[in-house]
């Protein structure tokens, strides 16, 4: 860790933002919540976030996305993170934070997330508590499931509500080209959509203890972009398309312009399009942006949260 003493003008935090390649989900639970499995995979689109020390608790917000919906009081994840590290360590100051974040805002990407566990450890090396990351990994699951992987980093497997993580064995460089939506989707509407759509088919059935399936971790395993094209899947892409049915046009049309295969990106409504190598994801890149969507090239997995 970085303590306060060797950094004085504060701290800098680079997280990354992630995909799902295998996403599913059990049935609502009398809590409101499903239980999930899900592979995360890291990628190459991150967030930064500086940490100054300060009296009270404050909040800056830029970047190469539209922040405009980005709240910059303590309905921010990352605020929010500063403050529950703050009480847990019974620190009586504040943070001055800054983000500039690169992670399309309400895209299924888990931005908010890369902020909050930046925050975390960059107010861990300002403040010179040095919890270690098991116990950052701890605070990370009460704000998000999303939280404690930003963290790791790299590629893992969340059970539970996505937060009970296991590293997962990848070889190699997987290359995905993002296309990014002018409007984002809500997580907890997508979710609700879920539900709904379920409702109207009562004769299929979902499991209580969902799990990743086999061939995803062994596509991983392997390095194999074609094997994992096969085994892509998110259970809750069905209902980020009924909310945005537009996004089934792009979905096509990036599988006619040499995708291995599309996704949602967890709740979307983010694209992600799995390429066969560097070569293909530009080629795929230069297609849909010619005609009219924005797209971006990243790579993973990259590694989680690190001071930089």
């Amino acid at each position: 860790m970085v303590s306060l003493a060797a950094r004085p003008e504060g701290v800098r935090v680079r997280a990354p933002g992630k995909l799902n390649v295998s996403f599913e989900v059990g049935p609502l639970q009398p809590d409101g919540y499903h239980a999930v499995a899900s592979a995360y995979q890291a990628v190459s689109l991150f967030e930064d976030v500086w940490a100054e020390p300060a009296r009270d608790f404050s909040l800056s917000v830029g970047g190469s996305v539209d922040v405009t919906g980005v709240p910059t009081d303590d309905r921010n994840l990352a605020l929010r993170a500063a403050r529950l590290l703050a009480h847990h360590i019974g620190h009586d100051g504040g943070v001055r934070l800054s983000i500039q974040k690169h992670v399309p805002v309400a895209g299924g990407m888990g931005g908010g997330s890369a902020d909050a566990a930046a925050t975390l450890l960059a107010c861990d090396a300002l403040w010179g508590s040095d919890l270690g990351m098991a116990r950052l990994q701890d605070l990370a699951a009460q704000l998000g499931a999303d939280v404690p992987f930003a963290l790791m980093g790299g590629t893992a497997i969340g059970l539970g509500r996505g937060d009970r993580l296991s590293p997962a064995l990848a070889t190699g460089r997987f290359d995905w080209v993002m296309v990014v939506s002018e409007v984002g989707l809500s997580t907890p509407a997508v979710y609700h959509e879920l539900d709904r759509l379920r409702e109207g088919a009562p004769g299929v059935l979902h499991p209580v203890d969902p799990s990743v399936p086999v061939g995803v971790l062994q596509a991983l395993r392997s390095g194999d972009p074609v094997a994992l094209a096969a085994h892509l899947s998110n259970d809750l892409q069905a209902a980020s398309i009924s909310l945005q049915p537009a996004l089934r046009e792009v979905l096509a049309l990036g599988e006619d312009s040499g995708a291995l295969a599309g996704i949602v990106s967890g709740s979307g409504p983010t694209l992600a399009f799995l390429a066969a190598d560097v070569t293909s994801a530009l080629e795929l890149q230069v297609t849909l942006s010619a005609a009219g969507h924005k797209a971006l090239h990243v790579h993973g997995p990259v590694p989680g949260a690190r001071i930089v």
